[in-house]
């Protein structure tokens, strides 16, 4: 892989001018328990797990961001 500045990696401060790596920030994906639906906060790597009643089905919640298909 290419750390040469200017080079496009996605990621601030991977160059070779003597910066440290800065990992981006770790956002926590919210999810809505199918039985009692409360929201739920959950990273990566956590068990799928409603934290108010044990419940083990969650649904994603939907994005904000807009997002738009062409259609054919």
């Amino acid at each position: 892989m290419n750390n040469q500045p200017g080079q496009g990696s996605g990621y601030p401060n991977t160059g070779n001018a003597g910066g440290t790596y800065v990992q981006p920030p770790r956002q926590d994906t919210e999810y809505i328990c199918a039985d009692c639906y409360a929201k739920n906060e959950i990273k990566s790597r956590e068990p799928i797990r409603c934290r108010e009643c044990g419940h083990r089905i969650v649904y994603k919640k939907r994005t904000k961001r807009m997002v738009q298909f062409e259609a054919r």
